[in-house]
């Protein structure tokens, strides 16, 4: 068997107009991880979406890992859902997101307000009953998720075909960097999960947290979710869930 590794980026600025950029500690929730990974074996591939929190995590795990030479490729069916695209779908006011976003966090409870207005949000995009009004739908999210986990594995069914090995080496381990929509939705297609299921798994997903999946032939299964046992043995406050 060969193993994926689904790592969710390091902590992101949440609550800020920019969401897509790493804060300082999620640059080091990376760096922490790839030290970490060094008791392993070292990875024959990385694979990040496009986004730059995905990019981000993968450059601060390699610089902790401290390996240079590992092939890396950049994949768009791991990119997260448009949050900002579904916020206004739902109330037009998020349209001028950085001003929003400014106002919620004058508040005493803003990351609760904030919270509470993506849940009801996402809630409206996964009903299906309004997927024209969209960029992406919840369907075609999902869809695009599991392509990117088969464009992996057929790829590396290709590689075996092409040197005559029937079965997927137990040697490659492929590590992909990604967010906590895009693994939910991986893990919902192979757990057969429901959409409520998958979207209370997104919320437990922690940053930097790690994801096993295991592919041999035609069979596919987890071996383990929202792994962050990196961050705890680095103290308590390096976990972290935005």
């Amino acid at each position: 068997m060969a193993a994926i590794y689904l790592i969710r980026h390091g902590q992101a600025s949440f609550g800020k107009a920019d969401y897509d950029q790493l804060s300082h500690k999620g640059m080091q929730q990376a760096e922490i991880l790839g030290k970490h990974w060094v008791e392993f074996r070292i990875p024959d591939q990385l694979y990040s979406g496009e986004l730059l929190r995905h990019r981000q995590t993968m450059e601060h795990f390699s610089n902790g890992l401290e390996v240079e030479d590992i092939q890396t490729f950049i994949h768009p069916g791991f990119n997260e859902f448009d949050h900002v695209d579904i916020l206004t779908c739902y109330n037009k006011n998020w349209h001028n997101f950085a001003n929003v976003s400014y106002k919620i966090n004058e508040l005493n409870d803003h990351n609760k307000t904030l919270q509470n207005e993506l849940s009801l949000a996402l809630k409206r995009w996964t009903s299906g009953c309004f997927d024209n009004q969209y960029k992406e739908s919840w369907s075609q999210f999902k869809e695009r998720c599991v392509q990117g986990l088969q464009d992996i594995i057929e790829q590396e069914r290709a590689k075996n075909h092409q040197t005559n090995v029937k079965k997927v080496t137990s040697s490659k381990d492929i590590l992909v960097f990604t967010s906590a929509g895009t693994i939910s939705t991986i893990i919902q297609h192979i757990l057969k999960l429901n959409d409520e299921q998958a979207l209370q798994m997104k919320q437990q997903l922690r940053n930097t947290s790690v994801t096993k999946i295991l592919f041999s032939d035609n069979k596919l299964s987890i071996d383990y979710i929202n792994n962050y046992s990196h961050l705890e043995l680095a103290g308590s406050d390096w976990v972290t869930f935005r």
